[in-house]
């Protein structure tokens, strides 16, 4: 075995490291700048990475991807340091995840009870949603027995917010006041989502940009300054 391989222990570039765990190799950039990872060794100014950091890659792997956690508690169990936070970090988590799947357990039964329903119209003839709303929503922190009565036993979170709900349901029976075109002023409607718009069609906003062209076209030009001197 030559010097050269003696002293330069094998390594793989960064494609070949992120490609290894189906990673894309800004992946690796990012957890390096979050401290996920610590910055490999360079040779000739590019990465390399040996055995250990391909380990090191798995470890954020797991605590990243598998493990779903937040880089910020992944860089404190990626940092090797098993300390008090160390021990936090993860029990945390841990924690966390055991909750998300009691969560998903009763997402998961629900729905399985949800196809053996047989009935058709769900909200007037199934006899077990009562028991499901007790159950499964906020509605079983009323005793109350009907929907009606629980929510009228409910007091209003106060006077700034039941003064709001009377103005919007005022407001909801009204028509909606059209937008004007800023060009030929016939009213239209506005989109529900982007932009609001200042015109009712594109020719309307060609027009007007014509015409701003024009002005610009006709506008005289200014006097020169005063101070300027003649020329001989």
């Amino acid at each position: 075995m030559s010097n050269r391989h003696m002293s330069n222990p094998p390594g793989v570039s960064i494609g070949q490291a992120a490609a290894l765990y189906r990673l894309a190799p800004s992946t690796l950039r990012w957890w390096e700048s979050q401290r996920v990872l610590p910055e490999p060794p360079r040779t000739n100014g590019r990465r390399v990475y040996t055995e250990t950091g391909l380990r090191h890659i798995g470890l954020a792997y797991l605590c990243c991807v598998t493990a779903a956690m937040p880089l910020e508690h992944a860089s404190v169990v990626t940092s090797g340091n098993r300390n008090h936070d160390w021990q936090g970090t993860v029990r945390r988590h841990a924690d966390a995840v055991e909750e998300k799947i009691k969560q998903m357990q009763s997402a998961h039964a629900y729905l399985l009870h949800l196809l053996q329903c047989p009935d058709d119209d769900i909200v007037t003839e199934c006899p077990d949603l009562d028991d499901e709303l007790m159950n499964h929503t906020p509605r079983g922190l009323v005793t109350a027995q009907s929907l009606v009565t629980a929510a009228q036993s409910i007091p209003p979170r106060g006077a700034t917010h039941q003064k709001r709900d009377e103005t919007d349901s005022q407001r909801d029976e009204k028509a909606p006041t059209p937008d004007r075109c800023t060009v030929c002023t016939k009213p239209f409607t506005q989109r529900a989502r982007g932009r609001r718009r200042k015109y009712c069609s594109r020719a309307c906003q060609q027009r007007h940009y014509r015409q701003g062209t024009n002005r610009h076209r006709r506008s005289p030009k200014p006097p020169a300054a005063a101070h300027q001197r003649k020329q001989p």
